[in-house]
C-alpha cells in the first residue's frame, strides 16, 4: 500500500521480522510486491508474562503464514486470544476467517462485515487481554476503516497502513480521504509528543525507531504532493493521469495506478478547501 519506495529524509527502520520490542513479534507474510514491501507484518502482542496473545492483521490467506504464526506464538508458550484488523485491505484480512478457526479467536474489526463474534471496535477503547494494554486509536484516511493500536508499555504504536516503515501511503480514494488522512497523522503526532510513543510498527516494512521523525516526514510529505497537484493543476493538468505523469514522475511506474487514487483524493480535498476550481 506504498506509494513509493525510501524517500530522502524520511527516518531509517530496524526489524522486519523478529521481535521489535519487549512485548512484540513480527511474522513476516509471503506476499512481498510492489504494493505490500517485503510482505504483510502479521504482529503478535502479549505481555511477556502471559500465556495469551492479541495478533494484529493475520494477513493474506495462506495456510504456511497462518500456522507459522500460531507455531511463532505456541514456541513462547502463548495461546492466541484475540484477532484484530487495522483495516480490511485484503493482505491484511484475507486470512483472518480462517485463523479464526485454527485459533478459536474472534476478530475484532471497525467494519461489521469483517468481524467474527459480537465485538467490534470502538476509539480510545483499551484491549486488556491477558494483562495487555492495547488502546485502539482511529486513523481514517488511507481507508475509512483504519485503525492504529497504541502500546504505551513500549512506547510504541500499530500503524496498520497510516505509516508504512519504507515509502509513503496511499490515501485509497474514494473511501480514503486525504482531510482524515493529515487528522490521523496530527493524532499520531500528539501520541508522540503527549504520550511519549518513539516506536513505530508499521503494516509493512521496517521498525521505526523515530516515531515523531516519521509522523513529521509524512506530513511534510503530504503538504508537498499538495503543493505539486495544485502547481499541475494551474499548467492545465487536467485528469488524475495527467497529475501524476507530471507528478509521479520520479515514481515506478508500477505504482502509478496507486498513485492516481492519492492524486483523485488530493483534487477531492483542493477542491473542497477552495484550492482549485472544481
Amino acid at each position: 500500500m506504498t506509494e513509493a519506495s525510501a524517500l530522502p529524509g524520511q527516518p531509517r527502520g530496524g526489524v522486519i521480522s523478529g521481535p521489535a520490542t519487549a512485548r512484540a513479534h513480527c511474522v513476516l507474510a509471503p506476499n512481498p510486491s510492489p504494493m505490500t514491501l517485503d510482505g504483510t507484518n502479521t504482529w503478535i502482542v502479549a505481555e511477556p508474562d502471559s500465556d495469551l496473545a492479541v495478533v494484529i492483521d493475520p494477513g493474506p490467506l495462506d495456510e504456511s503464514h497462518l500456522r507459522a504464526v500460531i507455531d511463532t506464538a505456541e514456541r513462547a508458550g502463548k495461546r492466541i486470544a484475540l484477532t484484530l484488523l487495522t483495516h480490511g485491505h485484503p493482505d491484511h484480512s484475507d486470512g483472518a476467517a480462517r485463523f479464526a478457526e485454527l485459533t478459536g479467536s474472534s476478530v475484532r474489526a471497525l467494519d461489521p462485515a469483517l468481524r467474527l463474534g459480537d465485538e467490534g471496535l470502538d476509539a480510545g477503547e483499551v484491549i486488556t487481554t491477558g494483562g495487555l494494554e492495547l488502546r485502539v486509536v482511529p486513523t481514517p484516511g488511507h481507508t475509512g476503516d483504519s485503525l492504529s493500536f497504541h502500546l504505551p508499555a513500549d512506547r510504541a504504536v500499530l500503524t496498520g497502513d497510516t505509516i508504512l516503515g519504507r515509502g509513503t501511503t496511499v490515501v485509497a480514494h474514494p473511501d480514503g480521504r486525504l482531510g482524515d488522512y493529515l487528522d490521523s497523522l496530527r493524532r499520531l503526532r500528539s501520541l508522540t509528543v503527549d504520550d511519549g510513543v518513539a516506536t513505530v510498527l508499521p503494516g509493512h516494512g521496517p521498525v521505526l525507531n523515530d516515531a515523531q521523525g516519521a509522523v513529521e516526514f509524512y506530513l511534510a510529505h503530504r503538504a508537498h504532493r499538495l503543493a505539486q497537484v495544485e502547481t499541475a493543476v494551474e499548467a492545465g493538468h487536467r485528469t488524475p493521469a495527467e497529475v501524476v505523469a507530471g507528478v509521479y514522475a520520479d515514481v515506478d511506474r508500477s505504482l502509478w495506478p496507486a498513485a492516481e487514487l492519492s492524486v483523485r483524493a488530493q483534487l477531492d480535498y483542493l477542491g473542497e478547501h477552495g484550492l482549485i476550481e472544481g
